[in-house]
Parts: C-alpha cells; sequence; structure tokens
C-alpha cells in the first residue's frame, strides 16, 4: 500500500470546482461562518478531514470495545466451561447462568459507550459543516469526487449504518436555478486519461476468488477417495486420483488471474494518485466510480491514521 508521504489527498470537492460557480462558492461560506471554518481553504480541509477521521476511527476501536469483545466471549464460554472448575462443578446450570449473563449485560454498556462516542465524534459540528458543503455542491452541479464511508457513518462491511446513506447522510438541499456549467478540465491542469487497463479493473475487481477453495476441494475429495480405496482394498476409491490433475489446474488459472488483477490494480493506483495530485494542482476532477473509492480508501486513507 502507499504511504501517506507519497500522494496528496483526494478532497471530495476544492476551492477550483467550488470558485467555478459563485453561488456555490457564497453558500460554502456562508456555511463556514456559521461553523467558524474556511472551507475553501483545501489545505486547512484536507488536514480537519485527517484529523476527523482518526477522531471517528478510533472511537470505534477504543479500549472499551475490546474490552466488551472479551467480556462477550467471556460471558458465552462461562456456562461451558465452568462445570469444568471443581469449585463451580456443584453449581446448578441456573446458577452458573448468572455470571455469564451479568458479562453480556456489561458487554452491552461497553459496546453501548464505543457507539456513543463514535457518534459523538461523526457528528462533530466541523464535519457536520462539511457534509452541508458537499451536499450544496451536489444541488449545484458541481462534479464531488466522492464521499468517504467513514464521513456518513457506513462500510462496506454494512457496520455502522449499513450500505446506504449512513448514520450522518449528506443533506438534500434544492437549488432553483439550473445547475452550473463545470468543466472538468482547467486550461493548465487537465486531468489525466483514464487508460483501459483502469476501466478493466474497475469491470474485473470482484471477478475471481473461487480458485484457491475449489482446488482445495478437489484436492481433499481426491486424497480422501484414494486414502479410502487402500483402506478398504477398493481399487474404485483409486479414481478419485483423477480429480487432483483439475486441482492443479484451478489453482494455476487462479494465480494468473491473480497476476492480471494485480498488474491491473496497480495502474488504477496509479490514475488515483494521478487524480489527486491534479487535483491538487487545481483541477476539477471526475467522480470516482464505487470500485475506485474502495480503492482510495484501501490503498491512500487506511495508512494516514
Amino acid at each position: 500500500m502507499g504511504t501517506p508521504t507519497e500522494h496528496p489527498s483526494l478532497l471530495p470537492i476544492t476551492h477550483a470546482t467550488l470558485a467555478a460557480d459563485p453561488r456555490l462558492l457564497a453558500a460554502v461560506r456562508g456555511i463556514g461562518a456559521r461553523h467558524g471554518f474556511d472551507y475553501t481553504d483545501d489545505a486547512a480541509t484536507s488536514d480537519l478531514l485527517r484529523e476527523r477521521r482518526k477522531a471517528v476511527r478510533g472511537a470505534g476501536n477504543s479500549a472499551p470495545g475490546w474490552l466488551g469483545g472479551l467480556t462477550a466471549v467471556a460471558g458465552i464460554c462461562w456456562p461451558l466451561l465452568s462445570p469444568a472448575v471443581p469449585a463451580l462443578a456443584d453449581q446448578s446450570p441456573a446458577a452458573r447462568l448468572g455470571p455469564a449473563a451479568v458479562l453480556l449485560c456489561l458487554t452491552v454498556w461497553l459496546w453501548a459507550l464505543v457507539w456513543r462516542r463514535w457518534k459523538r465524534e461523526l457528528l462533530h459540528p466541523l464535519l457536520a459543516g462539511y457534509r452541508e458543503v458537499i451536499g450544496a455542491a451536489q444541488a449545484h452541479g458541481a462534479p464531488v469526487t466522492h464521499v468517504p464511508d467513514w464521513l456518513v457513518g457506513r462500510s462496506d462491511s454494512g457496520n455502522g449504518g449499513g450500505p446506504g446513506r449512513g448514520v450522518a447522510p449528506i443533506p438534500s438541499y434544492e437549488v432553483t436555478h439550473s445547475p452550473h456549467n463545470y468543466p472538468h478540465v482547467d486550461p493548465d491542469t487537465p486531468i489525466p486519461v483514464k487508460k483501459a487497463a483502469v476501466s478493466q479493473y474497475e469491470a474485473r475487481a470482484d471477478e475471481g476468488g473461487w480458485h484457491d477453495e475449489l482446488g482445495w476441494i478437489l484436492l481433499f475429495a481426491g486424497g480422501i477417495g484414494i486414502a479410502w480405496g487402500y483402506t478398504q482394498e477398493a481399487p474404485v476409491g483409486y479414481l478419485a486420483g483423477a480429480l487432483i490433475p483439475p486441482a492443479i489446474v484451478t489453482w494455476l488459472a487462479g494465480s494468473r488471474q491473480g497476476d492480471e488483477k494485480r498488474a491491473l490494480r496497480e495502474e488504477a493506483v496509479a490514475y488515483v494518485r494521478a487524480l489527486a495530485a491534479a487535483q491538487a494542482a487545481g483541477a476539477r476532477v471526475p467522480e470516482l466510480s464505487p470500485v475506485l473509492r474502495k480503492l482510495y480508501a484501501e490503498e491512500f486513507e487506511e495508512g494516514r491514521e
């Protein structure tokens, strides 16, 4: 993965895009005045998002969360393991369930603390203001490169509000005037051209992943069949050995596909990095596809904390 110092951040919206529409720029300055922050300052906004992302993710991975996981495991295992302890072996099942219930109640309380802290960080006034900025930009027809999952309280796995709008969604606004026509290329700062390899990566990002599993299944089936034939002195069992060559072929196909996807991923990473550099230079870059948004989060945001 790339390191935080190798590239600039890719902001959802930049000053160059805001300044292209005087109405939107005025609206964002009004939002900033209410929240006491200049959202038209790209450097300050980048620092704000980095700091707040660390706080939001830190709240979700805090000590109460880990302790809650331990108490949950202990509460589940207590009724199963306590009979093995001589001092507790004579207790009735109902008596052994008491400590388990206490542990599980403690788990719920600890995880509630984590949720409250996580949501408090997510609803930070400056983050709420930035969500208003993104909502205003979308209402004015401005290109928003991406909306980070952490910013709205959602994740790919469905945690924190699910894969939809999230716990803190981007607000919706109506603009009475027709949207401004935003050119995607500045005269002195053109955006990078998306290569065919990047489009291929977007199409194949979720492809495959089953070769290893199928290969092992075929190998085990072949091995079990041979072992059964040997122990039972049944020659028909040796026919299962025919499954071993397909297992090897499946592994080789998976390896080849993995190599191809890694090469395409490298092209996609280079493209996203180039977009971030062009944006930092003043270009108005287009919205990222869902695949590239996920790639950006994995390659460029995970190591920033």
